[in-house]
């Protein structure tokens, strides 16, 4: 029997559907969710989610959020979440060139800016590691693996 995986995102639903497995990045480690979980609540960071059924596994960036994991039903309210088939590489080098052209010219002052735009290179920097890592294997059935 599988479990309910939904991922949300601020502006989408990112992933519905079944899964045998859920991995997360929660903010104490890596979490594997199985059916019939206990129930917790967890925050996370930057991380990718897992997300296996029964005939592939699914990769999903995710900037922040929370997840709740109940027996029959994994819930993700991320921050930011991306399917990593969806990530375009020429977009994410653009954003990490501008990020770091930006934090190089930038004088000392606004923390707050300046925080901003660290998470804007180091999401862009992540987005990069996902590609490099998932995207090419993401689709490939768990008999490959």
């Amino acid at each position: 029997m599988p479990i309910q995986c939904d991922i949300v995102s601020q502006d989408r639903m990112v992933f519905s559907g079944d899964a045998e497995m859920v991995i997360l990045p929660g903010s104490e480690g890596i979490m594997g969710i199985l059916p019939n979980h206990s129930p917790v609540l967890t925050t996370f960071n930057f991380g990718i989610i897992t997300v296996i059924t029964n005939k592939e596994r699914n990769y999903f960036t995710v900037a922040g959020g929370i997840a709740e994991v109940q027996p029959d039903l994994v819930t993700i309210l991320a921050d930011a979440a991306e399917n990593v088939e969806e990530l375009d590489v020429s977009r994410a080098e653009l954003a990490k060139e501008r990020a770091e052209k930006i934090l190089k010219e930038s004088a000392p002052g606004d923390d707050s800016e300046l925080d901003a735009l660290r998470n804007a290179l180091r999401r862009s920097t992540f987005r990069l590691e996902a590609i490099k890592r998932f995207k090419q294997t993401s689709k490939r059935s768990m008999k490959d693996r």
